[in-house]
């Protein structure tokens, strides 16, 4: 972005790395949530708030913009924590770990849009069950009752997708949101 600049429109309000940890993760996101929400409400122009999240697929071979998150919490492997829930929900107040919510944001769009731009990019309707669907398990209901949206963007390793391509890639996704804010005010 310091490259490029932000897209017309568009203000950062925040760029916050979680650690790799389920509960280990969920002070600093809701904090970073919540004042969202504050400033969004104080701003006297109303701005719109989109919540990106990206996350490591070490498996993957391109991009994947995650239509969902799955109420389960069940770690192939411990977290930076230690913790390794399985068959857990999420959030127990939401019933059980086969509730589903979605991003309320045109993913297929946003997805084909990408693909135009040139990037090995897919849909994807499974975050997995680690750290990842939790996070964004926690955003999309968050989101959800703050009338605010969230997407999650989970992206190759380095090595598969070089550094400078994946940059691109998050200033092509941001300028896309930025436009699809454009059109909804």
């Amino acid at each position: 972005m310091n490259k490029r600049g932000l897209p017309k429109g568009l203000i950062l309000g925040s760029c916050t790395i979680l650690e790799t940890a389920g509960h280990g993760a969920l002070v600093p996101l809701y904090q970073t949530l919540q004042s969202a929400v504050i400033r969004d409400a104080n701003d006297l122009n109303s701005r719109r708030v989109i919540w990106v999240h990206f996350g490591v697929n070490s498996a993957a071979t391109r991009f994947a913009i995650e239509n969902q998150a799955v109420n389960e919490a069940t770690f192939r492997c411990p977290d930076e924590m230690g913790w390794k829930p399985q068959k857990l929900p999420i959030v127990p107040a939401d019933g059980e770990i086969s509730r589903i919510r979605e991003t309320a944001l045109p993913v297929e769009e946003i997805t084909k849009t990408l693909a135009k731009m040139g990037y090995e990019v897919m849909t994807s309707d499974d975050a997995g069950r680690f750290v990842c669907n939790y996070v964004y398990y926690h955003s999309l209901r968050f989101a959800e009752q703050n009338g605010i949206k969230s997407v999650f963007v989970h992206v190759p390793l380095f090595l598969t997708i070089d550094e400078e391509t994946q940059m691109r890639f998050a200033a092509s996704l941001l300028e896309i949101l930025a436009s699809l804010l454009a059109l909804n005010t």
